[in-house]
């Protein structure tokens, strides 16, 4: 059967919720997306003029448009959730399905038992979870061990084989850890008791165990049984140390999702947090690569479904940054001030320090892919056709107006290249005139460049405002490089970046990587130039004198310096020693004038 056209494909495409798949010429799945129209969702790709260049190929690769109609929006992002994860298409976020988390087992049995397990089995038990680390698990379970007695061991006590005496307490009866269901020691109603109770626990909830202690130690009191009192209250003050711990905010804010998303140009880490009864119970970073360049809103949905799914979450509630499209049975809450704030406050934090744990991480085991995101970054912040592989950041020095010289240092891949490095000694302009130097410098700098046929940068950035950046721009006029390389100037006092043409300056954020790269190549820059200058006004210092003396020239007083290191060991020494240097004539005139000093 022939496949029809693109454009037949999309005509006959439904107005309704659902998911799209597109396959390429080979009938592979490079992409699934989910929509409240899936007709107008799909006509976008081809009608509209697409920035992202991944996904102008996406649509050149696209032969077979295939459907899904599902009854609401919320069963549409299910789907798309779980086609991406089964296929992985290559344009697709990437989303792994991890299975291997921990979670706490309530057994169905008489007398449950209470473990941590990595493996659910429908068998009518109770799991919670499951939780991010083991540690946390592990928390939980000796707290719950400290104020509930519970059995570890595996025996079936069935009425029938406890009343027939087949068991026998074992040593953790002796130590006070059991309380000896197995010789029926203890009641099945008192055991579930207890059972009920650490459910509420591990659902957050402290209240209940917190009020039936205390009602127990008053009445052990009460009957000066002082001993078994102090024990109670020794329950009591674990429960609420690890309360104290565990609540975050308003115990009334409970059974409530929160999700946070912060993004680079590359991937986008949505954090999770869980409540109940004001406490966190449980956290979790999901770290998604973006494949077309995908919004935060199109991520949060994508990672809300997948962490909800994940950690099988039931809250009718959920707290956002933005206004998210999950389905009309679930509360979307966007809070703005409060507790609620605080506690989204706290999730985007936690996305954060997850993003630059993640950056230190990948600085150390992947370099390439640290620079990769930092070029993104940068060509992304300032407005660039083409990512600054290569920067140069010029700066002039003319302290006091006394020998101006000027500096270009190179960045490659957001590091220092130094071989790079270059000064200059200004030699057109006379005196302190940074406008003309700067214009200088610019000029002798590209020059040489084109004559050598060497690479040129992406991105010059001049250390300065409006006027340095004229001066430079005139340069690269007179080059023929207008417009061949992006140029910028930064001002120091507020680090407001000027474009030519824009009366308008960019004011990056002062935490921004963008920018303190810039910053960096500014002080670099700014570094070089005054320890260049330094040279300068050092050198002049120490060989003015000498240059003074007739018959004395630079070439003579280099020589004199190679050898004794200083004008004062020079101003010292013997008319021999310095004869051996420069010869017997030479030698004469320098020991007459330090002579009729």
């Amino acid at each position: 059967m022939e496949i029809p056209t693109l454009e037949l494909q999309i005509k006959t495409l439904p107005q309704q919720p659902g998911v799209y798949q597109y396959y390429d010429a080979d009938d592979k799945l490079i992409y699934v997306g989910k929509a409240k129209n899936i007709k107008k969702r799909v006509s976008s790709y081809f009608t509209k003029t697409h920035e992202n260049g991944k996904t102008r190929v996406l649509v050149k690769k696209i032969a077979t448009i295939k459907h899904i109609v599902v009854e609401t929006e919320k069963d549409a992002l299910l789907l798309e959730n779980n086609l991406i994860k089964k296929y992985q298409p290559r344009y697709n976020v990437m989303l792994k399905d991890d299975k291997s988390y921990p979670w706490i087992c309530i057994k169905k049995e008489r007398f449950p038992r209470v473990f941590p397990t990595r493996r659910v089995f429908k068998d009518g038990s109770e799991y919670f979870g499951p939780y991010t680390s083991m540690k946390t698990v592990h928390t939980l379970l000796d707290l719950i061990k400290g104020l509930y007695p519970l059995r570890t061991c595996n025996f079936n006590l069935s009425e029938e084989k406890i009343q027939s005496g087949k068991y026998r307490v074992c040593l953790e009866y002796h130590l006070g850890n059991c309380k000896g269901p197995c010789e029926d020691l203890q009641s099945e109603d008192e055991y579930n008791r207890q059972i009920t109770a650490i459910r509420e626990i591990i659902k957050g909830n402290f209240k209940d165990s917190l009020s039936q202690f205390k009602t127990q130690m008053k009445q052990l009191a009460q009957d000066m049984h002082f001993e078994d009192a102090q024990r109670i209250k020794d329950k009591i003050e674990i429960l609420e140390n690890y309360q104290a711990k565990s609540t975050i905010v308003n115990p009334k804010i409970s059974n409530v999702d929160v999700f946070s998303i912060t993004s680079d140009e590359g991937f986008g880490y949505v954090n999770f947090l869980q409540l109940s009864y004001g406490s966190i119970i449980r956290s979790h970073t999901l770290e998604i690569k973006k494949k077309l360049d995908e919004t935060d809103k199109q991520l949060l949905e994508l990672a809300i479904t997948e962490i909800r799914q994940r950690f099988t979450s039931n809250s009718k509630e959920i707290y956002v940054p933005f206004k998210v499209d999950l389905g009309e049975d679930l509360k979307v809450t966007i809070p703005k001030l409060g507790d609620k704030k605080r506690i989204l406050d706290l999730s985007l934090r936690n996305a954060k320090y997850y993003r630059l744990e993640r950056f230190k991480q990948v600085k150390i085991v992947d370099p390439d892919r640290h620079a990769n995101r930092i070029m993104a970054q940068m060509k992304q912040d300032l407005r660039l056709s083409e990512e600054p592989r290569h920067i140069e950041c010029f700066d002039n020095s003319n302290i006091q107006g006394t020998h101006p010289v000027a500096a270009c240092v190179v960045f490659k891949d957001g590091k220092p290249s130094k071989k790079d490095y270059r000064h200059f000694n200004i030699k057109t302009v006379e005196g302190p005139d940074d406008f003309a130097s700067m214009e200088e410098v610019v000029y002798r700098r590209y020059k040489r460049l084109l004559d050598e046929e060497q690479p040129l940068p992406q991105l010059i950035i001049i250390d300065g405002g409006k006027g340095q950046l004229s001066s430079a721009l005139k340069s690269l006029d007179a080059l023929n490089l207008r417009n061949k390389i992006a140029i910028i100037g930064i001002a120091k006092r507020l680090e407001e970046l000027f474009y030519p043409d824009d009366p308008i300056p960019l004011y990056l954020d002062k935490k921004s990587e963008t920018l303190k790269i810039i910053q960096q190549l500014r002080n670099e820059a700014h570094r070089f130039g005054i320890e260049h200058h330094r040279n300068r006004r050092s050198k002049n210092a120490l060989t003015t004198e000498l240059e003074t003396i007739p018959g004395i020239g630079e070439q003579t007083v280099v020589a004199l310096m190679k050898v004794f290191k200083s004008v004062k060991r020079i101003a010292e020494a013997n008319e021999k020693d310095l004869e051996r240097v420069v010869g017997g004539s030479k030698a004469k005139k320098i020991k007459a004038h330090y002579q009729s000093k």
